[in-house]
């Protein structure tokens, strides 16, 4: 989904791929490139979580407002700029079916309108966007409003695949959904193999750990049975990093040669971090990231070492 819009209407990630890059144009390696990952902007959840009523509360999103602009503002001001800016989750906070939910959407996609047109947006869905347990109908509305709930793309010679990890908690009300995404991860997967990119990166809102694969179960993470079986499919297929959200707060670990990385909100936070943006630098070699306050990434931009990496072709 691009950030330009035709007859006010955002171009969405359809047929399961983002029209923004031409996937002819971008499969061959042409040298360090860099993105931008943000998470849970969700607009409603500050104010429901200062009042204790995350279920009913979240009537006010006016600082969650501010702090998408100022996001925006930060990326906006990038030279070079990023390749791409990828939300991952939770956009909103009212569920499907809740109060606000509307007007919450409304005030998100005209926030959005303000990203530079050359600054490709990747939108994932969360579990306040399609529901804890999503059924067709929930799915179906996320598409209609934001695009596809998952799909792939190709830049600069790296393959990127975003995921609906709410099919992976549960899809106990639409096993169709979630077998379809199977069989289409499974395919991208095999294609990531026989064309022997650059990279393989995944874009999901829910972690497949926060810190270790051995972790307990909890709502934070992916049931261990289904981590372990992900995790593994991810690691034989090469895949380098896998990029979630989810938590409100950073955090993260390795299993194999995979990268589980849990970046913090923009909006809410339920720890100690400072709402942020991610920097993701992508070379020959390796995946390289950074999570920036959104206070210092206005001041004073990407750091030298950073910027850098992107010079060495």
């Amino acid at each position: 989904m691009s950030a330009a819009e035709v007859g006010g209407v955002f171009h969405r990630a359809r047929g399961r791929t983002l029209d923004a890059f031409s996937a002819e144009k971008e499969r061959e390696w042409t040298g360090p490139f860099y993105f931008i990952q943000g998470a849970d902007p969700q607009f409603g959840l500050m104010k429901a979580w200062v009042t204790g009523d995350c279920d009913n509360g979240g009537d006010e999103w006016e600082q969650e407002i501010h702090l998408m602009k100022q996001a925006i503002q930060a990326i906006n001001k990038m030279n070079p700029r990023p390749r791409f800016f990828v939300v991952c989750g939770d956009l909103i906070h009212a569920m499907p079916g809740a109060p606000w939910r509307k007007e919450q959407t409304e005030d998100l996609q005209r926030v959005l309108r303000n990203v530079d047109s050359e600054i490709p947006l990747v939108l994932v869905s969360g579990n306040h966007d399609v529901g804890n347990t999503p059924t067709p109908e929930t799915i179906a509305e996320f598409q209609q409003t934001w695009g596809d709930d998952y799909f792939s793309f190709w830049v600069g010679g790296v393959l990127f695949l975003v995921l609906n990890s709410q099919l992976l908690y549960d899809a106990s009300r639409c096993p169709a959904l979630k077998q379809a995404q199977d069989q289409w991860l499974d395919q991208q997967l095999s294609t990531a193999r026989q064309q022997k990119c650059q990279h393989v990166i995944i874009f999901q809102h829910i972690p497949l750990f926060l810190q270790s694969m051995d972790e307990d179960d909890n709502y934070f993470n992916l049931p261990k049975t289904l981590r372990k079986e992900m995790a593994d499919k991810f690691a034989k297929a090469g895949v380098k990093a896998v990029f979630s959200g989810h938590y409100h707060r950073n955090a993260g670990g390795t299993y194999q040669n995979l990268d589980m990385v849990v970046s913090s909100a923009i909006g809410c936070q339920l720890g100690k971090d400072t709402h942020g943006l991610r920097v993701v630098v992508v070379t020959a070699e390796k995946i390289v990231h950074r999570y920036y306050s959104l206070d210092e990434l206005s001041e004073n931009g990407i750091e030298d070492d950073l910027m850098d990496l992107m010079k060495k072709k």
